[in-house]
């Protein structure tokens, strides 16, 4: 996960937290949920996880600090975290996939909607590592707008995502969401393997220039 300008940032970013995860997601909330409330759901959630993204993008050097985090220490947990939820993801286990359905559900729609969404796209433990990861790139304030520009523009993509197919994610059937999941395992898989590459490269481990 190499990021050094504003268009490798996004694709970074993209094949982490873009479309392909998202959809996933909704698409779980889909079949409950009228397309006009999808939609709701996917402009106010994706409204939130935009200012998440944007506040981690401009203080990550300050909570790496904070907890005495170096970038290698964060390279190689980001690697990690990216990995296992991809071996889960190819295996068929949702990590984080939202409420449990014996939960009790809340009055409103909108905000049970959101808190469904919590860990599987507002505070994705994925989306939180990559732009932190992403942010410590370089030090200085014009990066960091520069990520949190490339997260943004990834959320927007997203909800235009949602929004236009929210007619077809009521119809999907689970089986297609599963082969899609595993696909988004694979390519997860492998960002988490160079992420992890890459902290030790930090760390004075450069397994790659050993072969």
């Amino acid at each position: 996960m190499f990021v050094f300008d504003l268009s490798s940032a996004f694709i970074a970013l993209f094949a982490v937290v873009g479309p392909p995860k998202v959809l996933l997601s909704f698409a779980r909330l889909a079949p409950t949920r009228t397309t006009g409330e999808l939609r709701r759901l996917a402009a106010w959630s994706s409204l939130i996880s935009a200012v998440i993204g944007v506040a981690l993008a401009f203080s990550a050097d300050f909570v790496t600090s904070l907890f005495h985090i170096s970038d290698q220490s964060l390279q190689l947990a980001g690697g990690l975290i990216f990995f296992v939820y991809a071996v889960a993801l190819v295996f068929g286990v949702h990590l984080g996939a939202g409420a449990d359905e014996t939960d009790e559900h809340l009055a409103s729609p909108l905000a049970d909607g959101i808190r469904e969404l919590l860990l599987p796209y507002l505070a994705s433990p994925l989306a939180v590592t990559a732009v932190l990861v992403g942010s410590l790139t370089k030090d200085d304030w014009s990066w960091h707008a520069t990520v949190a520009g490339a997260y943004v523009a990834v959320v927007v993509v997203n909800y235009v995502c949602v929004a236009a197919l929210a007619p077809l994610m009521q119809r999907t059937h689970r089986t297609s969401l599963e082969v899609v999941a595993r696909l988004l395992g694979l390519l997860l898989a492998a960002v988490g393997v160079e992420l992890f590459l890459k902290g030790l490269a930090g760390l004075g481990v450069d397994l790659l220039a050993a072969h």
